[in-house]
């Protein structure tokens, strides 16, 4: 019963402007702060360790964005697919893409927690193939709701695990894309130790190995919620394999996300320790 009235809302939430969405979001995540003390202390203590003063309006922005970014799923995942991408206003940077595709060796998108991430492989997925790791989630009824809005145009779903990273591999050979969360904390044995913000955080270390035994091309992502629609912006980046990849990844989000740093989304646990690299942790 409860999964049935949640797929109602979902329906309902997708049948709504989307400018009113975010206003249902906004206040969702202003409740959401006032009643969980330790979300509201998780998100101040993120904003304070990347350097940011709670004392002006980033925090109050912060908190009403992350709500929408909450309430837009059901809004992204649920409309019809060309109503959805029909709501990206402008795209900054698309000469990348052509160019990286003109290489043939495929190509990586890097879409961090910032903005709508949801929404920039699915306006992508108009131009190209783009299989897209992701990671079940725990509701398994949500599974065949989320899949059925993230598997359209020309996205691919790969699960996070050997098999998923198979895909990726075998479409970056046939000089496809492919999307990754790079600030996504990794399981134990995936990942490296790397400063993100003056901290330490957990780092994917598949990137780095995907890149270089690929060649392919390496883009970063990122869709601004605006007052109509979104703007997404894609940018280039340089990998030197000299150097740790997981340093080079955190540094290049921190630029990307100081652009407009409100709609990053705080309240996720980046420096979480994973099971079973604690001791990693100590002798790092």
């Amino acid at each position: 019963m409860t999964h049935l009235f949640l797929k109602i809302i979902f329906r309902l939430l997708s049948s709504l402007p989307l400018s009113v969405v975010h206003r249902l979001g906004a206040l969702l995540g202003r409740l959401t702060y006032a009643m969980s003390g330790q979300y509201a202390a998780h998100m101040r203590e993120n904003l304070q360790q990347a350097g940011f003063s709670l004392d002006d309006s980033l925090l109050s922005a912060s908190i009403a964005e992350a709500g929408k970014s909450l309430v837009e799923l059901p809004w992204i995942w649920c409309r019809p697919y060309d109503a959805v991408v029909s709501n990206v206003s402008e795209c900054r940077g698309m000469e990348h893409v052509e160019a990286a595709r003109a290489r043939g060796k495929g190509i990586i998108f890097l879409t961090p927690h910032l903005g709508c991430f949801e929404i920039a492989s699915l306006y992508m997925a108009q131009h190209l193939p783009i299989t897209v790791l992701y990671r079940p989630p725990r509701l398994g009824w949500l599974e065949g709701v989320m899949r059925g809005g993230r598997e359209r145009g020309q996205v691919r779903l790969a699960k996070a695990d050997v098999s998923g990273v198979r895909l990726l591999y075998k479409a970056l050979r046939r000089g496809e894309a492919i999307g990754l969360l790079p600030d996504q904390v990794p399981s134990v044995g995936e990942g490296e130790w790397a400063d993100f913000f003056g901290r330490p955080a957990y780092t994917m270390t598949l990137v780095g190995r995907l890149a270089q035994a690929s060649g392919a091309s390496v883009l970063l992502a990122s869709a601004e919620r605006q007052t109509r629609g979104y703007l997404i912006r894609i940018e280039p980046m340089m990998l030197d394999f000299s150097l740790p990849v997981p340093q080079q990844i955190n540094s290049a989000l921190e630029c990307l996300i100081r652009q407009f740093p409100a709609q990053y989304l705080w309240s996720y646990n980046r420096y979480k320790v994973p099971a079973g690299v604690t001791q990693a942790l100590r002798e790092s």
